[in-house]
């Protein structure tokens, strides 16, 4: 399993932007396919965006042109560019990694490795 560590956080007004950014341990980080989900209190978590190892995304319809999910291999790092927030976008924000499934995956049950969550609080 690869350690992750989210950060990037914070309180904005609907319509601003934040970037969350995941850094993983370890050299193997091109190996990995990455996730980001999510979870609103008293809501199950959900899927937000993947990465696949070969730089294939995807994203919840929910995000979808206002979201960004991007990798930089060389600082084992992933990034959520976020824009044009909404206060349903309310959540704490996890990143996820697995060694399958390298095409990006949206189901939670396919990452074996978690961050600890950071929260993301947009007001009306």
């Amino acid at each position: 399993q690869v350690q992750l560590v989210e950060s990037g956080g914070g309180l904005v007004q609907a319509g601003g932007s934040l970037r969350l950014s995941c850094a993983a341990s370890g050299r193997t980080f091109s190996r990995y396919t990455m996730g980001w989900f999510r979870q609103a209190p008293g809501k199950e978590r959900e899927f937000v965006a993947t990465v696949g190892t070969f730089g294939k995304t995807n994203y919840a319809d929910s995000v979808q042109g206002r979201f960004t999910i991007s990798r930089d291999n060389a600082k084992s790092t992933v990034y959520l560019q976020m824009i044009s927030l909404k206060p349903e976008d309310t959540a704490v924000y996890y990143c996820a990694a697995t060694l399958s499934k390298p095409y990006g995956s949206s189901r939670s049950t396919d990452y074996d490795s978690w961050g600890q969550g950071t929260q993301v609080a947009v007001s009306s």
